[in-house]
């Protein structure tokens, strides 16, 4: 099937033709024989790189609307935006953050991008144009089990349907165990394919080779596997490196941990892999691109590295650093990138091999070994469309494991995709958001809403009612639901945390903060008031306390202790309490001219962590305000920190 085969305005033929698209892939030819074209609703469980955006693209342009396009993660709403806004004479708008905001200018658009989260909370406060949504595609769809997100994207869909009943769906999937379970839920045809541009192997190495699913085994050079200083998973990855890299290839390792990614980044660039690759200028420059981005000592060792072709990325990276290495690494001018596992969930970073070096992570009690799906994400990444003849997937093992690797791994299918929504926590928030935006006035009401929900769809008689219904005795032991005749309301407090996108825990502990910090003396009430009563919420990312900064950490809550709401003998997490404490500090730090290096040297933070945290701190000391004029609290010093802060913020000192 060819491109000027479909329906589509001839400027768009043209468009996709001059980038060299011509020829419809297999997966793509299927969702057109599929109605992809014709406003059917279609699920594609297809891998990586095989044209899936090209699906959502042919949904979005022959809908007889505007359309939305649902993705889980900033950096790759920012990459699609722009993907989109090439198209000849489409109006693109993208939305992430502000959370307060229904986001009206949005309607404006013919393709609007944003997070599920970004469209949870339009919903939330009102957006009417989500009721003339002609298409919706949800990238990334079986994130549906990913406990924490899963539930916001699940109720979003859900909500998106009975606002837009005739939308047309376009789920784009990874290759999961269920992908049939998604297309039952969603009314949808199920595009299944296993079809991949470029020829995938994977295989385990162990003992100085690896064994690929082809049945073929390669020696690795470079390795001695009687030499304990060069048989260790370090140098089997830097071997395989090297050898990708002297193919013509470029490579990305995955590992635990930040520190890991940035150990081997340091090893790597001992091998000269910009010399070997010809791009020695190309690196250079990306060095010097990562410097401009900003100083930090962080940075500085990014740009050591990336000067030698080596580049290293997690989330402890600012954004702009990680920006730039994704760019340079889709440019060629990069050839390896060390990383987290996070990496593979995100931007469009293929490369010729893929070598996933550790396959457990540690879980703060012990350690486990990562899911199937994970894994084969990463794997997912080998091979460059009309780049490279074929892609390679290595996992590093020894001859203990090689078997549980092949097994798990290479012979393994990804697990199945599971509804997180029974999470009591998440059903508060949800039955909350219901009932403040009126799809809801009862428990009935509630339970109606539900039943739309992929968790309603793969569970025969939901026993969702005992548990809705002390849901909503909890929300009215918080003052948010309200008794309202033979149903149920939303008080003001109650619609207002809605609205602010906080989860109600959060609206309980900002509550009963604002009105301590209200009968404290005023001279007590600073800066560090203000942010220690929104870090000490659950919408606050928490920040690492070490064993030696606990001494220390102790000593200044009982110096600054007046001008805390919670009291060392008030909580019952001590622990993290004074962790929320950490975080205060810092931030108040931060907005009394304090430096980003000056922070990440101080509180062995990264420079990305302490860029996450001011945003959030911003967004939170927000809605605080909004929550102090609700239940008539008057506390100025909420909005002369979040003015400190966002001036801070945007100047990255």
């Amino acid at each position: 099937m060819r491109v000027d085969d479909l329906p589509l305005a001839p400027e768009y033929v043209n468009h996709f033709e001059s980038a060299g698209i011509e020829e419809l892939y297999p997966p793509q030819a299927a969702a057109v024989d599929a109605g992809v074209c014709e406003g059917g609703n279609v699920v594609a469980a297809i891998p990586t790189a095989s044209g899936k955006t090209f699906i959502a693209e042919l949904g979005l342009l022959t809908a007889d609307g505007p359309g939305l396009y649902i993705c889980p993660l900033r950096a790759l709403a920012r990459e699609k935006y722009e993907e989109f806004d090439a198209l000849p004479g489409v109006s693109v708008g993208i939305s992430t953050g502000d959370y307060d905001s229904p986001a009206a200018e949005l309607a404006d658009h013919d393709v609007v991008v944003a997070t599920s989260e970004k469209v949870d909370s339009a919903i939330r406060n009102g957006a009417a144009w989500v009721a003339d949504l002609a298409c919706v595609v949800v990238d990334e769809v079986h994130l549906l089990g990913a406990e924490g997100r899963g539930p916001t994207l699940e109720v979003t869909l859900a909500t998106l349907r009975r606002r837009a009943p005739d939308a047309q769906i376009v789920a784009l999937s990874a290759t999961v165990d269920n992908p049939e379970h998604i297309a039952a839920w969603l009314d949808a045809e199920l595009v299944e394919s296993d079809w991949r541009p470029v020829d995938l192997r994977t295989g385990v190495y162990a003992d100085a080779s690896v064994a690929f699913d082809d049945d073929t085994t390669v020696a690795v050079e470079g390795i001695d596997a009687d030499d304990p200083a060069n048989a260790g998973d370090t140098e089997a990855t830097a071997a395989l490196v090297r050898d990708a890299v002297a193919a013509g290839g470029q490579a990305l390792a995955f590992v635990r941990s930040r520190r890991e990614a940035e150990r081997l980044a340091d090893r790597l660039r001992e091998d000269g892999l910009a010399e070997a690759a010809g791009i020695g200028m190309d690196a250079a420059a990306v060095a010097e691109e990562v410097r401009d981005a900003g100083g930090t000592e962080m940075g500085e060792r990014l740009a050591e590295n990336a000067a030698w072709g080596v580049a290293f990325h997690h989330a402890g990276l600012r954004s702009d650093h990680r920006a730039v290495v994704e760019r340079a690494f889709r440019e060629r001018r990069l050839s390896v990138i060390c990383a987290t596992p996070t990496l593979a969930a995100g931007v469009n970073v293929p490369a010729r091999r893929v070598v996933v070096r550790d396959q457990q992570r540690y879980t703060g009690t012990g350690t486990e070994w990562l899911p199937v799906l994970e894994v084969h994400q990463m794997c997912g990444r080998a091979g460059r469309p009309h780049l490279d003849p074929y892609g390679e997937a290595v996992l590093v093992g020894d001859a203990d494991d090689r078997d549980e690797l092949w097994t798990r791994y290479v012979e393994g299918e990804p697990e199945a995709v599971e509804s997180q929504l029974r999470d009591r926590g998440a059903l508060r928030t949800h039955t909350l958001a219901l009932v403040a935006t009126g799809i809801a006035g009862s428990q009935a009401g509630v339970l109606d809403a539900l039943g739309g929900t992929f968790y309603a769809s793969r569970t025969p008689n939901p026993d969702l009612g005992g548990v809705v219904g002390d849901v909503i005795a909890e929300l009215i032991d918080m003052e948010m639901l309200a008794p309202d005749g033979s149903g149920i309301a939303a008080t003001e407090l109650g619609a207002q945390v809605s609205r602010q996108y906080v989860k109600p825990e959060t609206g309980r502990k900002l509550v009963a903060g604002l009105r301590t910090a209200a009968a404290m003396d005023p001279d007590d009430v600073t800066a560090l008031t203000a942010l220690e009563l929104v870090c000490n919420t659950p919408d606050m990312h928490d920040t690492y306390l070490g064993e030696r900064e606990r001494a220390a950490m102790y000593q200044y809550v009982r110096g600054h202790g007046a001008e805390l709401t919670t009291g060392m003998n008030e909580t019952d997490d001590f622990e993290g309490w004074l962790e929320s404490v950490k975080t205060a500090r810092i931030l108040a730090e931060w907005v009394e001219g304090a430096t980003t290096e000056e922070l990440v040297a101080g509180y062995r933070i990264g420079p990305g962590d302490l860029e996450s945290r001011v945003e959030r701190a911003e967004w939170l000391l927000g809605a605080a305000e909004a929550m102090a004029a609700v239940i008539g609290v008057e506390l100025p010093v909420l909005g002369s920190t979040r003015e400190k802060l966002a001036p801070a913020a945007a100047e990255q000192r």
